[in-house]
């Protein structure tokens, strides 16, 4: 609690010291730009929500149904090889036939349904039943939604602000990400405290902890789909081609697909 007001503080005076900068780091000119800002309100909260599977998911499958390091490794890869395939394959087809924000509002129904399926995994949960689904799901749903983001974020940008745009959406899925794995695993040990104490056993009780931050997680990729419908638009598609492109010099500028293939290289 002390901490998140002094980080507070200091973001409120960067962006004081760049708005006085001839020549800022962070040209704040990027955020008077709708789907720049919108891409990366929603990046923030999708990843926030996200990252519970990957990280709590894990947990279950280690603290719950007794995997050892390596199942668990091997349980998540059917949700890697589907977020690869869709995202280095299959979205650029999707994207440039629905659109990119067709594509993101479907990218997110899929993860929010996977979250959803994660938040009924009971204490003796089998495999094929319980854990497929929603990792496939939401596989299904980052390959999808991670390019979409990339080039509704790049395609509000200029050509010269396109590198700057990829690297704040990029920054936005670090933060966004540590904040939201931070807030949901609070949540989880909270709940799995007050069972503790209610007497409930204790597999039962960090069971239904994960549950909570499953659905809090969802929650979060709720508001990112509100804030998609409300506030992105498709962009023309010249400015698809542009971001697609880069823009400017052949090759000078990173790509949606390029950008997409880095985050999904570090989610792996």
């Amino acid at each position: 609690l002390g901490l998140g007001p002094a980080g507070l503080a200091l973001v409120a005076a960067f962006v004081f010291r760049q708005s006085r900068l001839e020549h800022p780091l962070m040209p704040l000119r990027l955020f008077k730009v709708r789907n720049v800002v919108g891409s990366n309100v929603v990046m923030a909260f999708l990843v926030a929500g996200m990252f519970s599977m990957f990280f709590l998911g894990a947990l279950y499958l280690q603290r719950v149904l007794g995997y050892d390091p390596l199942e668990v490794g091997l349980a998540f890869l059917p949700s890697t090889v589907v977020m690869g395939a869709m995202s280095l394959r299959y979205s650029e087809k999707l994207i440039m036939r629905f659109g990119p924000k067709n594509t993101l509002v479907a990218s997110l129904v899929f993860i929010g349904a996977g979250l959803l399926l994660f938040a009924r995994t009971p204490v003796d949960g089998t495999y094929l039943l319980d854990v497929v689904p929603p990792v496939v799901l939401i596989g299904l749903g980052a390959g999808m939604g991670f390019p979409s983001l990339m080039m509704l974020s790049m395609s509000g940008a200029t050509p010269a602000d396109s590198g700057l745009a990829s690297g704040l959406i990029n920054t936005t899925v670090q933060v966004g990400g540590a904040i939201g794995l931070a807030v949901l695993a609070t949540l989880a040990a909270d709940r799995t405290d007050g069972l503790l104490a209610d007497g409930e056993s204790a597999i039962s009780a960090l069971n239904s902890g994960f549950h909570v931050a499953y659905l809090s997680g969802a929650a979060l990729v709720a508001v990112a789909f509100a804030v998609a419908v409300a506030v992105l638009r498709d962009p023309s598609p010249e400015a698809m081609g542009a971001a697609h492109g880069g823009g400017g010099e052949e090759g000078a500028q990173p790509t949606p697909q390029s950008e997409a293939e880095a985050t999904f290289c570090r989610l792996v």
